[in-house]
């Protein structure tokens, strides 16, 4: 059976002390219930702050070593005169084994670009790190009959020219826009058919695996997972207390 990643960023939220809580709580959850792990890849993006936190709370506490940790963004260089930016080789010094990169709102607030993403993912691969590279489009484009077009160019201007092998360390996350955050709406099936076909006739069996992300829930999450192509979850708020992410975990075990 392929396995599921199922898992969730933080975003710009906990303190220390609530990120220690929840990794800690996410752990014994785990070592008590080890069947939601057989087939699921659990992961956790919190932010950067609270890396070495967690870091250090799974590893101490049962359960937590099935968790892979990972870091909301990374430059692409491994150091220099880059004042508020942090390497890929500083993540991994704190802990991170993933890297996320290409978020819409990395893209829209902060100049991402097709040309800065494919730089991040060469850069996490570089160190060994797995890149999760999030593609996804606006409301207009997908009224506009685009989303195919647009989410693969996305993936192609950050993706081509590597080979199968460093492709096996890529996630790719679809966050179609018009679905996530606080205000977006939930995705049918058939809104997801297209692009995950796409992204699959491309990618599949070369990327370690294909998600999808964008209002997910406790009360939609089976019928995502349902939907062909897609081998997992990126969670956003439904994940942000642990209890929430294993009820999630649960579902994609089941």
């Amino acid at each position: 059976m392929t396995t599921r990643w199922v898992g969730t960023s933080w975003k710009m939220t906990k303190t220390l002390a609530e990120a220690r809580d929840y990794a800690a709580g996410l752990a014994e959850a785990l070592a008590e219930r080890p069947e939601l792990t057989r087939d699921v890849q659990p992961f956790v993006i919190p932010p950067h702050t609270a890396l070495t936190t967690v870091r250090d709370t799974l590893a101490q506490t049962p359960g937590g070593s099935a968790v892979v940790l990972g870091a909301q963004n990374a430059h692409w260089e491994d150091a220099g005169a880059w004042t508020g930016e942090i390497s890929v080789p500083q993540v991994a010094d704190a802990g991170a084994r993933l890297v996320e990169i290409g978020h819409s709102e990395r893209r829209e607030h902060f100049a991402e670009t097709v040309q800065s993403t494919g730089l991040k993912v060469r850069a996490a691969l570089r160190h060994g790190l797995l890149a999760l590279l999030c593609v996804g489009e606006p409301e207009e484009v997908r009224a506009a009959g685009g989303s195919t077009t647009f989410i693969l160019d996305q993936a192609r201007g950050a993706l081509d020219g590597l080979d199968d092998a460093a492709l096996g360390e890529v996630l790719l996350a679809y966050e179609p826009i018009w679905a996530i955050g606080e205000h977006g709406r939930p995705a049918s099936p058939e809104e997801l058919a297209g692009p995950f076909a796409a992204l699959q006739e491309e990618y599949g069996g070369r990327v370690r695996a294909v998600l999808y992300g964008g209002s997910v829930n406790t009360d939609n999450a089976a019928e995502l997972l349902a939907v062909p192509g897609v081998d997992g979850l990126f969670v956003g708020r439904a994940a942000w207390e642990f209890q929430g992410l294993v009820r999630l975990l649960q579902i994609a075990a089941a």
